[in-house]
């Protein structure tokens, strides 16, 4: 495991919220040491956290509590901590992702309601990109659209790749300030290229959409197709828009349910709608991963995360086999048996690659401890 503490910090006991629109995860941290690990379903927050004061206050309290916020927006760029500014300043962000800010934003009313001395912090999924250069974050759109609505590659999935690429490093025994690829595979997937510890290149952009294929989402398409579509078709905005989200990427290729699993018993059994969805899968993610090692130069460390990163190992034998030609080659013994964090790589293959368990919890604590001890 990556050591969370930042410099200079004296331990705490920190609450780790992700308030989702049905669900809520929470941790409650005393020091390094995790001690309540909760996944509370079907969550709604006109419930508020009776269960999680309850439970915190039996454990001892809390010092401070870190928020998983999706999006920062165009002013929030880094690691914050939350007063009623904030809290209004979120409220006018909620149109950047209409399916993850409300949630969070009730969880933090909430929140700072029931632990009132607590010192409450966001940490944002968009913050780690925060880091990407004008040619890396600029869409080629008129000067003054960008300006006007705040139009840029925002990226995302950021608290996962900055605790990925520390972990991945770790466990490889290579510096941080390395070329890192971290591929983020889950129901939402994205890559993200990291040079001496900054983002340089990620593919999703202005919102979660784009980049790879993904479950239910279509992941990058021609702009000219969608257009063509509400001009040439009785699809209105609102149904194209839930096209791409939900029945979209391997499901609506496949005719499955979209997870991995699913298409994988497609393709074995010889369904070529399966057996399509799985190939524009792949060939999209190396494509893009091609793509993010441009970026920035060269690979010398890849590392897999999330759901399907971390347990489908015919996805990483499919990207590694693909980057052959950088010496990139896994054990096979190794990447079938990986369970948790692991060195898939053989000894032969110039670049090491890892899996890590997805632990954006463990991110926010380090950075609720690194923005306290300021």
């Amino acid at each position: 495991m990556v050591h969370v503490v930042a410099d200079g910090w004296e331990p705490m006991r920190i609450l780790v919220i992700n308030a989702g629109s049905s669900s809520l995860k929470w941790q409650y941290f005393d020091g390094d040491r995790l001690v309540i690990d909760e996944n509370i379903q079907r969550w709604n927050p006109a419930d508020g956290f009776d269960d999680v004061v309850a439970a915190v206050s039996a454990a001892g309290g809390v010092d401070a509590v870190g928020h998983r916020v999706v999006h920062g927006g165009p002013k929030l760029r880094e690691t914050t901590v939350i007063d009623d500014d904030v809290v209004e300043y979120l409220k006018t962000t909620v149109d950047l992702a209409p399916l993850h800010q409300p949630p969070a934003i009730a969880g933090i009313e909430i929140a700072r309601a029931a632990f009132p001395d607590a010192v409450h912090v966001a940490c944002f999924d968009t913050a780690f990109h925060r880091t990407l250069s004008s040619a890396a974050s600029t869409y080629a759109l008129p000067k003054e659209w960008n300006e006007r609505w705040q139009l840029r590659r925002y990226g995302f999935h950021g608290l996962s790749h900055a605790y990925a690429y520390r972990a991945g490093a770790q466990l490889a025994g290579v510096s941080t300030d390395s070329r890192i690829l971290t591929a983020h595979l889950g129901a939402g997937a994205s890559l993200c290229a990291i040079h001496e510890g900054r983002s340089v290149a990620t593919t999703m952009g202005f919102t979660p959409l784009e980049g790879l294929v993904m479950v239910t989402r279509s992941g990058t398409v021609d702009p000219g197709l969608m257009l063509w579509l509400l001009e040439h078709t009785s699809m209105d905005v609102k149904q194209l828009s839930d096209a791409m989200e939900h029945g979209s990427g391997l499901a609506g290729l496949s005719g499955t349910s979209g997870d991995v699993r699913d298409v994988v018993a497609g393709v074995d059994a010889g369904d070529t709608d399966a057996i399509t969805a799985w190939e524009v899968f792949n060939h999209q993610l190396a494509g893009l991963a091609g793509q993010m090692i441009v970026a920035m130069g060269g690979l010398d460390l890849l590392v897999f995360t999330g759901g399907i990163g971390e347990h489908q190992q015919r996805v990483r034998d499919s990207l590694a086999s693909a980057l052959g030609f950088l010496g990139v080659e896994l054990s096979s013994a190794a990447n079938d048996a990986a369970s948790g964090d692991a060195v898939i790589s053989s000894a032969a293959s110039r670049v090491p690659v890892v899996v890590v368990t997805a632990r954006e919890d463990l991110q926010i604590v380090r950075e609720v401890a690194s923005v306290v001890s300021r």
